[in-house]
């Protein structure tokens, strides 16, 4: 699998519901015991058991030129013994089973990663999270 939309995360973008200058986007880290089910997964809940420690907010978005882009994210102490493999793009509306998933990230330098209790930095690709 290389970085993908979650299906119904892209029919939610392409029908016009989110608005990352408004919206909450949160960024999440999951352990390799997740199964990725790209075409069924729909909400936070269908991840919420595989993700390490607190999930966070994007910061400095900007969408220029059709390109999401955000700062660095940096999930801190992260618990020791376990394996991180992915990142998903969440919008975060404040209920697990309502917050819509939209990219999963599994190519990301460095992963997967054993966690070892340090912090653990997401830097973003310098051209930008993703382009539309």
């Amino acid at each position: 699998m290389a970085d993908s939309w979650y299906t119904l995360g892209r029919k939610y973008v392409l029908d016009s519901n989110l608005d990352p200058a408004v919206d909450t986007i949160k960024a999440a880290l999951i352990k390799s015991a997740y199964t990725p089910n790209l075409a069924t997964h729909q909400f936070y809940s269908d991840i919420s058991a595989d993700v390490l420690n607190t999930p966070q907010a994007l910061t400095s978005i900007t969408t220029t030129g059709g390109t999401l882009d955000a700062a660095d994210v940096t999930f801190t102490s992260v618990t020791s013994g376990d394996t991180a493999s992915y990142v998903a793009l969440y919008k975060d509306t404040g209920v697990a089973g309502t917050s819509p998933l939209l990219i999963l990230f599994d190519s990301i330098t460095g992963f997967p990663l054993a966690t070892n209790g340090a912090n653990i930095t997401i830097s973003w690709n310098a051209t930008g999270i993703v382009t539309l």
